[in-house]
């Protein structure tokens, strides 16, 4: 077996010979592993390293893997798939059955625990949302259905409160789908609506924890839109939103609907 803390110690240098197959099946069946050191620290960082050097059959092969993987009976390798996958789409490779594997997972996964004391990092909404965030600014997606994704994981009923700044990531993938040019000012917007009837739906109680993640992860994207929003590859001036002044003030609408004292 290869020792991967050795190819992390060494900067994540690329085999004189290429990624092999063979190492990349290593690698693959290491993301499965209870083992969050092994996932994580180790196999995780060594692919995202590796991606941009392997051949464009090479990536495919190891998305179509990684779809697959939305379907595994195991947390930690459903929600490292995501990681991967974006990857390989910042590399340039796409297929759209990637994007409907991950759609049809994301809203629905069960455990978004941020962190587990034995598997480590788990973070399905975290992970979630950096594919998703790729996948709004990847030219050949219609980036209005991943705003409707994102919605409906925001909706999902659930016990668990967003602990590791889930809400924060899945803002930034959502403002960064909205720099699309593309979009239409409709479509910036009405992806909002079922939060909106979410929110009026509410009752007197104890705030479900569905409901005040939406709100947390509303309030982030509110700055995001507010002061626009810069992916990790630019670094010059924040990307403005292509409907900046519409999302802001739908936003405004739908966070009084929970902050009346905001007037």
């Amino acid at each position: 077996m290869t020792d991967w803390q050795q190819v992390v110690d060494g900067g994540f240098q690329v085999p004189a010979g290429g990624v092999t197959p063979g190492l990349i099946a290593e690698l693959s069946e290491a993301l499965r592993s209870p083992d969050p050191v092994l996932r994580d620290s180790q196999a995780c960082m060594v692919l995202i390293h590796w991606i941009p050097s392997l051949d464009s059959g090479q990536r495919h092969r190891l998305g179509d893997e990684m779809a697959a993987r939305f379907t595994d009976p195991e947390i930690q390798a459903r929600t490292f798939a995501p990681l991967i996958l974006a990857g390989i789409v910042e590399a340039g490779d796409y297929d759209q059955a990637w994007q409907q594997a991950f759609t049809r997972w994301y809203p629905a996964e069960t455990d978004i625990r941020g962190h587990d004391p034995a598997l480590g990092w788990i973070h399905a909404v975290a992970h979630g949302a950096d594919l998703l965030g790729t996948l709004g600014r990847c030219p050949q997606v219609d980036p209005a259905p991943l705003l409707d994704v994102a919605a409906a994981r925001l909706l999902a009923r659930t016990g668990y409160l967003f602990a590791a700044q889930e809400d924060d990531r899945l803002a930034y993938a959502i403002a960064l789908t909205l720099t699309r040019p593309g979009l239409s000012q409709a479509q910036s917007v009405d992806w909002l609506e079922p939060i909106r009837a979410d929110f009026e739906s509410g009752e007197p109680g104890a705030v479900p924890a569905h409901a005040s993640n939406t709100m947390r992860t509303l309030r982030a994207l509110y700055i995001l839109a507010d002061r626009g929003v810069r992916p990790e590859w630019n670094q010059g001036d924040p990307m403005r939103l292509t409907h900046r002044d519409a999302v802001l003030q739908r936003l405004a609408g739908v966070l009084a609907l929970v902050a009346p004292m905001a007037g």
